[in-house]
């Protein structure tokens, strides 16, 4: 087996959920198998393996580039190649093609990433009115991939491919270090409630916000960068629980690792999601999780959280006041850590050899 792992979408700035998903999977299956990353700058070998033997092709955002991809690939002599989206040229290719379609999640709420170029993010929006495009692309696959059970059923239920739909899961990053507090026998002495996330619409963290004024000892901390117009509704919308809310703008791998260390509990009212990354890096740290009641999270959270309605924020403040008995605190905390180990870029490294060996 030549196989080729497409690298292309790791992001030099900070890792988006593809990015981490490419960087961490490649990295996992590289100690299994003989690897080539198909890359577009040399700058993103920064975070690959050292000695990471590579191909150059076309920035993925090219449409024309893309189409004619396959023939550096067959070129290349790859009998397999494996990429983290479902955008990738397919057409004249000679080898085995695994694809991936991570969520349908932007079909419900198709606002492209910011960072994108303008043609992209028009793109972005058209192909995303319709199930007709990706059903297309899917189709040219060998087989394809998500990264959760919830997503493969969604998948299998609009009928967007006769392909096999293999679940592999994502994980947290391998560099960050879980900052446990020793002292996990004193949950009174916690006061903030943790949010991790963006601010659009869906994500629902109006019902955070709301929920404060019914939890006056705790704070809730934002720590996701944020609009100046965003900040300021949600700050209106707190009213007199403002001077608890606190807004991060932004915080390093280290700043959000040590806020969860000392985390009363992570929280999250969003009304979809697709795959719920901060859930497993709270379990990480052993933090307790007070979220949605949504599927998706059902999935990854399992028993280690608590879920509340997300059209409550009465039963938001509830389920955290349903932690604060020492004995609550320290099941919950203990569920988490023992739910974490239930994502592993290790295992994940092992489904997706077993798939491509199959091919």
């Amino acid at each position: 087996m030549k196989l080729i792992f497409d690298c292309r979408y790791i992001r030099m700035d900070h890792h988006d959920g593809i990015s981490r998903f490419s960087a961490e999977l490649f990295k996992a299956l590289a100690t299994r198998v003989p690897l080539i990353a198909l890359i577009h700058s040399k700058e993103q070998l920064a975070l690959l393996p050292e000695k990471t033997e590579y191909i150059i092709g076309n920035d993925p955002t090219n449409p024309i580039a893309e189409v004619l991809l396959p023939l550096k690939l067959n070129k290349a002599g790859a009998t397999h190649v494996f990429s983290p989206m479902q955008t990738m040229g397919s057409m004249g290719r000679k080898y085995k093609l695994v694809l991936t379609l991570h969520d349908l999640i932007y079909y419900k709420h198709p606002v492209a990433p910011s960072f994108l170029p303008l043609h992209v993010r028009v793109a972005w929006r058209l192909y995303h009115l319709s199930y007709w495009p990706v059903r297309l692309l899917l189709n040219r696959a060998d087989s394809v991939v998500t990264v959760s059970k919830t997503s493969r059923a969604h998948i299998l239920n609009k009928r967007l491919t006769t392909k096999d739909v293999h679940v592999i899961y994502n994980a947290p990053e391998t560099t960050a270090v879980a900052i446990r507090t020793t002292d996990t026998s004193s949950p009174e002495n916690r006061r903030r409630l943790v949010y991790m996330g963006s601010f659009m619409p869906y994500k629902n963290v109006e019902c955070l916000v709301a929920g404060m004024r019914l939890l006056p000892e705790f704070e809730l901390v934002l720590l996701s960068k944020i609009s100046e117009q965003r900040r300021v509704q949600l700050t209106e919308l707190a009213g007199v629980s403002a001077s608890r809310i606190i807004f991060r703008n932004g915080v390093s791998d280290a700043e959000y690792a040590q806020e969860l260390s000392n985390a009363f509990a992570l929280v999250s009212a969003s009304k979809d999601e697709g795959f719920g990354i901060p859930l497993v890096e709270a379990m990480r740290q052993g933090c307790p999780i007070v979220v949605s009641d949504i599927e998706i999270f059902r999935e990854v959270a399992a028993n280690a959280a608590s879920y509340f309605d997300p059209a409550s924020s009465k039963d938001f403040a509830e389920r955290v006041r349903g932690l604060q008995s020492l004995e609550a605190w320290r099941t919950a905390s203990s569920r988490s850590i023992a739910r974490h180990s239930a994502f592993s870029w290790n295992a994940s490294a092992e489904e997706l050899l077993a798939v491509l060996e199959a091919l």
